[in-house]
């Protein structure tokens, strides 16, 4: 270290420097309840649907076709008009902060489900718990990435996603046992339990720095590191970053640094809502009643959830040892193969074209008898689609699913970082309310194989976005992958970070 470098503490920089990262795992964890939470709620009409279009419903709670694509889509609505306030939220009130606000709609909406005596109350719970989900999207992926050492950034940033995951396999599981209502009052929990942890986590130290919190910014970050680690390399470096970086203009927008890695986060966040994930995971058990696979849909949807938090847990352990381009490659191909054979599957199991009978959803409407795929015939062909979705899962969760959240936290620029973020929550989830709503109408006017189609010809634009536009992000810091897009071509930082202040030491 030079000589002239400002001293921390009154000392130089110290060249011995130990990393204890239990309080930072502690700080996520506590975020991702609220990730936990955004699984569990997105799914949560896949269980709860079958029993308000049977005949022995409430009357006033049961739902035909057009209320049924309203209750398992306007969740996506939620989602996005809260990714679009939390492009202020982000950085108005920090990530922190709006990580915590999130319990507000998550536990009125869950009241809501719970306590439902009409249609209106299940719609307006729905939405309010979206916008919980669109609140945890766009901040706690930001607040991960910037907690961070960048040794563990890659399998710490999947957590989000493991802990999505989570959530909807605890809903499935819950939902073989437990009523809609007690469903509905069990995902409070999770949303209450992260306020109370979080009031007891650090704010971001890049934030802290940005607003020129230096003393703050140093606590925050000993606190995440442990008491040996070294704060003064890494402050330096973030610092060294962020005098780099000014308000941020439409007239700046036309500069790579800053159009290049929002337009990949856009429409990464875009490719992968379009892979369909979201519809087939709000639809998963009526989508296998549909499908007449050999096992009743409710054990389906949970084998579905197991695989897919297996998925992500392989992913997180392979993130920063196989790369993000390469995982992104395999969940491609994975999802390609799974929803080509489910396409040609579902070509020859179409439903009758038409409007769909009373009280039933379109996903309702009976194949062909020409086709006898019956549940009653315990053959191979009768899990066919059971193990397609499977290895969709899979892929999914392998790639697409958490890397789009790590890659959106780790390259959009500091000081577009909140803006952008929610800009990517909002452009997903209104793909996903889109698509999600019109899935069930194209299923009831085509049957399963058009929207299969469509999410097979997507798997293939990902996988040509991920070999053209995606930069590999592996073991780079976040100054690092800044200067690749300033640069265009390298990711190593030249300039020398020691025009650090050492005002924060005093």
């Amino acid at each position: 270290m030079d000589e002239e470098a400002p001293l921390l503490n009154g000392r130089p920089p110290s060249s011995q420097s130990t990393i204890n990262n239990s309080k930072l795992y502690l700080a996520v964890f506590s975020a991702v309840l609220g990730n936990f939470s955004f699984g569990y709620s997105l799914v949560y009409p896949s269980p709860v649907l079958p029993k308000f279009k049977s005949s022995d419903a409430d009357p006033r709670l049961k739902m035909d076709a057009e209320q049924a694509a309203w209750f398992g889509s306007i969740y996506s609505l939620g989602a996005a008009a809260e990714g679009l306030g939390a492009m202020l939220l982000n950085d108005l009130v920090g990530r922190k902060l709006s990580i915590m606000m999130s319990a507000v709609p998550s536990t009125i909406g869950y009241m809501l489900l719970g306590g439902a005596a009409d249609l209106w109350m299940l719609h307006l719970g729905r939405f309010l718990t979206g916008l919980a989900g669109g609140m945890t999207a766009a901040s706690i992926p930001v607040y991960i990435s910037e907690i961070s050492h960048q040794a563990v950034r890659g399998a710490l940033g999947s957590c989000p996603q493991i802990t999505a995951v989570f959530g909807s396999l605890v809903l499935y599981a819950f939902a073989l046992v437990v009523p809609w209502r007690w469903l509905a009052i069990a995902g409070e929990v999770p949303a209450l339990l992260m306020v109370v942890l979080m009031a007891f986590m650090p704010s971001s130290p890049r934030r802290l720095l940005y607003l020129g919190r230096e003393h703050q910014a140093e606590k925050a970050l000993r606190w995440l590191r442990g008491r040996h680690y070294d704060t003064y390399i890494e402050l330096s470096a973030i610092q060294h970053s962020i005098n780099k970086q000014t308000k941020i203009t439409l007239s700046q927008l036309a500069k790579p640094i800053y159009y290049r890695p929002i337009l990949i986060s856009v429409v990464m966040r875009f490719l992968q809502q379009m892979t369909g994930i979201t519809p087939i995971m709000v639809y998963l058990e009526p989508i296998f009643a549909e499908s007449k696979v050999s096992l009743e849909p409710r054990y389906d949807a949970a084998i579905v959830g197991g695989v897919r938090l297996f998925s992500v847990v392989m992913s997180a352990s392979l993130m920063d040892k196989a790369g993000r381009k390469a995982l992104l490659y395999t969940s491609s191909m994975l999802m390609f193969l799974s929803t080509l054979t489910l396409t040609m599957i579902s070509h020859t199991t179409p439903c009758a074209p038409g409007p769909a009978p009373p009280n039933l959803t379109a996903l309702n409407c009976s194949p062909h008898d020409d086709f006898t795929l019956q549940a009653s015939h315990k053959t191979a062909a009768g899990l066919i689609p059971l193990i397609s979705t499977v290895v969709f899962i899979f892929g999914y969760a392998m790639g697409w699913g958490p890397i789009t959240r790590l890659l959106m936290s780790e390259v959009l620029p500091l000081v577009a970082r909140g803006v952008a973020s929610g800009l990517c929550v909002t452009v997903g989830w209104l793909t996903a309310f889109i698509l999600t709503h019109a899935f069930t109408h194209m299923v009831d006017k085509y049957g399963l194989f058009v929207p299969y189609l469509l999410f097979a010809v997507v798997s293939v634009f990902g996988l040509l976005f991920n070999a053209v536009c995606i930069p590999e992000t592996r073991g780079r810091s976040l100054e690092e992958i800044e200067n690749y897009f300033r640069t265009g071509r390298m990711f190593t930082v030249n300039e020398n970070p020691s025009t650090m202040q050492s005002s924060w030491t005093s």
